[in-house]
């Protein structure tokens, strides 16, 4: 939790922001853990996978605490399929999904685990006779589920929205027949499931019970030609309030799920979602240094030693995190200090994090707030820059820290590259 001491001093998990090295994220891995257990208690009795989005963070104290508290892991590449199971994810609860899985990846999910993982998630037709041929060189049986794009468009910035006819992700409507017949000529894969995902920060739940609609009508359909199902996978992309607002918590969509499969006549069946950011995003921050202030008759900036390529949200996404001055609470609303515009140091325009009221005089450390999701998985060393250190919080102390090499670091391993 993000709070402040009786000097006004920032501290998240109880470890005071005031010292720590920047530019750096640092975690409180509680909270992301009771976080997680708000959500599963939505689903009540039904019976559910939690599967972590680890695209979000791939950081091992937060997958592995994540996984001690019961959640499973959805994986898109074979790296994060090896964190996940290197923090102790049984094979059986990860879920592999992803539109371009490479042969190598594809036979790394099928060898994992005594019986192979929860689901090899299919989204396109061509891929189940790749899968299939995979599966019958090792000479195995895989559970496979089949990832539905239900043409439901979610209220969510277009780079995250994966849910309409035009995404790359998942199979229209209109192919699952061939889907099916291609299933039927596959001897080494099962269907255990279908699923659906429209895309990510859903801030309310109708345009995910859209897309459920959809996705329970084709589970009947299907159930009524071949048979019950184990899995229907819901997605994820569960929202947090960045500072607009969040209506919907994510225990919000688990009593969706759960209702929506209980008068669709389906409940028993096990109930999938794929939640990231709403169980850690909130509970981090990007600290870091001020270089300095400049100043001029347009305005003035605010330059830190943390830029886009530590924090690619802003520039990706248009996303607006809230900054905070470290060593004092935000100015009063009716404080009349002009706002800075704060930026890094990395050379693009698009490198800025937007306008921001911090006070008078211009703070010396600033945090930027709910940090905690696609921020180092998406980081950089453009620009010649190393990467941010990671702080992990836990019990009001900290746990670990990743250091990873420095620009430094990063000039003599280039410079070492011979012709």
């Amino acid at each position: 939790m993000l709070t402040r001491n009786a000097e006004g001093v920032l501290e998240i998990g109880g470890v005071s922001l005031a010292g720590v090295p920047t530019p750096a994220y640092v975690y409180d891995v509680d909270a992301m853990v009771d976080e997680a257990r708000r959500l599963v208690a939505g689903f009540g009795e039904a019976p559910h996978v939690c599967a972590f989005a680890v695209k979000a963070n791939t950081a091992g104290p937060i997958v592995r605490a994540l996984a001690e508290a019961g959640c499973g892991a959805e994986v898109v590449s074979g790296g994060e399929l090896a964190v996940a199971l290197a923090c102790g994810v049984p094979a059986e609860r990860v879920l592999y999904s992803g539109v371009g899985k490479t042969t190598a990846e594809i036979d790394r999910a099928i060898g994992a685990g005594d019986s192979g993982i929860l689901a090899l998630q299919m989204e396109s037709v061509e891929e189940i006779a790749r899968v299939d041929a995979r599966a019958a060189a090792v000479g195995r049986r895989v559970r496979v589920s089949l990832r539905l794009n239900p043409n439901v468009v979610a209220d969510t910035h277009a780079h995250v929205a994966t849910g309409h006819d035009e995404a790359k992700f998942g199979i229209v409507r209109e192919d699952l027949r061939a889907a099916y017949d291609a299933l039927a000529r596959a001897k080494h894969l099962r269907l255990v499931g279908l699923g659906c995902h429209i895309g990510s920060q859903l801030t309310r739940t109708e345009e995910f019970e859209a897309a459920a609609e959809v996705l329970l009508d084709v589970v009947k359909r299907r159930e009524a030609e071949a048979g019950p199902l184990e899995l229907v996978d819901f997605g994820g992309g569960f929202g947090i309030d960045y500072g607009a607002g969040c209506p919907a918590s994510p225990a919000d969509f688990a009593r969706v799920a759960v209702s929506r499969l209980a008068r669709a006549g389906l409940a028993g069946r096990t109930i999938v979602v794929e939640p990231g950011r709403c169980l850690v995003a909130a509970h981090a921050v990007l600290c870091a240094s001020v270089v300095t202030e400049k100043r001029a008759e347009n305005g003035r900036w605010l330059v830190l030693d943390a830029g886009m390529n530590d924090l690619l949200r802003p520039a990706l996404y248009a996303a607006l995190h809230r900054i905070e001055a470290v060593d004092r609470p935000p100015p009063a609303a009716s404080d009349p200090c002009a706002p800075h515009r704060v930026v890094g140091p990395v050379c693009e325009s698009s490198d800025d994090f937007g306008e921001h009221r911090l006070g008078e005089p211009a703070p010396a450390r600033v945090a930027i707030r709910d940090a905690g999701a696609y921020g180092y998985t998406m980081a950089s060393e453009y620009n010649g820059r190393g990467l941010p250190r990671e702080i992990f919080v836990r019990g009001g102390r900290i746990v670990a820290v990743h250091t990873p090499r420095d620009a430094d670091g990063w000039a003599a391993e280039r410079a070492s590259i011979g012709l």
